[in-house]
């Protein structure tokens, strides 16, 4: 049988009220222990909604629709979150991305479908 655990109120433990950092500016070495982390990259072309039936539905030669006009930017996603805006090129039989807008911080929710309007 194990013996009783005495833990020690949270209060007892700290020295005072703890000041929250404001904003540091982050440079090349904080970023550099960051550049070995993967990340999955995705080029998402469109979207669309459709019900069960209509997906299952779905076989050789169908077509689906999607939000986004032809000639339109196409979304580079870092962990499913958009970063960057780009058109699609072939290179050698290949598809590729040429990155043609950056978003800025500001922007990144607001072009993110996942997050909901408010």
């Amino acid at each position: 049988m194990s013996e009783p655990v005495d833990y020690v109120p949270f209060e007892t433990t700290t020295s005072g009220a703890v000041e929250p950092e404001g904003p540091r500016h982050v440079g090349p070495e904080e970023l550099a222990r960051l550049h070995d982390v993967p990340v999955e990259l995705a080029v998402e072309i469109g979207r669309t909604h459709m019900t069960i039936r209509e997906a299952l539905a779905l076989g050789p030669g169908s077509i689906v629709t999607l939000n986004r006009l032809a000639g339109e930017p196409v979304d580079l996603l870092v962990n499913g979150k958009p970063i960057a805006r780009g058109e699609v090129v072939v290179i050698d039989e290949e598809f590729g991305l040429r990155v043609t807008e950056v978003l800025a911080p500001k922007d990144l929710d607001e072009h993110n479908p996942a997050v909901p309007d408010a």
